[in-house]
């Protein structure tokens, strides 16, 4: 099978995602979009915010524009850059401008690890004035009226110098995300790998394990997503306990003696 090439101006997530809500996030998310506020979704990884953010755009018919952030992502990255073709230069639009000229969901994930120069561009989106200041162009490119700013980021993972500015942090409506309940983990693992409620069940308290390890030699205990994809392997006929550890421990700590520890809890529960 050939694979697909997708211009983001026409990405739009035609199928539902499978998305369970854990309170009013959607509620929120929508009304922010109707009065064009921007989204801060914090949380850890693997607990669901792109998901999240891909069943809103397919809610809301809007493409997403997804940019995951770096330590070398620039402004000129995402607002664009000059460009030689064949002999001649040409100015090329960032994934931020063009969302912000086609109306789509333009979303950020883990802005902090975008360089302090994008905050720049950033700002004038994130309040009343929904402009994009296009500098090497001379312009200021007024956002559409169906476009929408959302970033995402990890308090968990940040340090002091990495940390979102109260000048950036207070511009966005915020929310916070979490792992799911044991109940509707354990939903979520049955329908997205595949297993039975049983499997599923050993999973997640071997997830919540892990995650009491957290600040005790294991900077983040195992993800919802490590969860599914330890599931589909199981599903796919992996034995449990070796599934556990290329999924799930091998994913979450390269320490030695951290990771003969993991592997004894899962050695446990299978």
């Amino acid at each position: 099978m050939n694979a697909r090439t997708l211009d983001t101006e026409a990405y739009f997530i035609e199928r539902e995602p499978y998305y369970e809500p854990t309170g009013d996030e959607v509620a929120v998310f929508e009304a922010a979009y109707r009065n064009k506020l921007p989204v801060l979704l914090k949380g850890p990884t693997g607990c669901g915010k792109t998901r999240f953010m891909e069943y809103m755009a397919w809610r809301l018919k809007r493409p997403l524009i997804t940019v995951s952030c770096h330590d070398d992502l620039t402004a000129s990255d995402l607002v664009g850059r000059f460009l030689v073709k064949g002999g001649e230069t040409t100015w090329v639009d960032g994934p931020l401008t063009r969302a912000v000229r086609t109306g789509a969901i333009c979303y950020l994930d883990e802005i902090v690890e975008a360089r302090k120069d994008t905050m720049v561009v950033i700002h004038p989106l994130a309040d009343d004035r929904r402009t994009l200041p296009m500098e090497k162009l001379g312009l200021l490119v007024e956002a559409d009226d169906r476009f929408c700013l959302a970033v995402s980021y990890n308090p968990g993972y940040q340090s002091v110098l990495k940390d979102l500015k109260q000048s950036t942090r207070q511009r966005f409506v915020a929310l916070e995300f979490s792992y799911p309940s044991p109940e509707l983990e354990r939903k979520i693992v049955v329908t997205e790998a595949g297993v039975d409620a049983a499997t599923a069940e050993k999973l997640v308290k071997f997830a919540h394990m892990t995650r009491n390890l957290k600040g005790s030699g294991l900077e983040e205990g195992a993800s919802t997503r490590l969860l599914v994809h330890a599931g589909k392997l199981i599903a796919a006929g992996i034995a449990p306990i070796t599934a556990c550890r290329t999924a799930i421990a091998e994913a979450i700590t390269d320490d030695a003696e951290m990771l003969a520890a993991v592997q004894e809890l899962s050695s446990s529960l299978f």
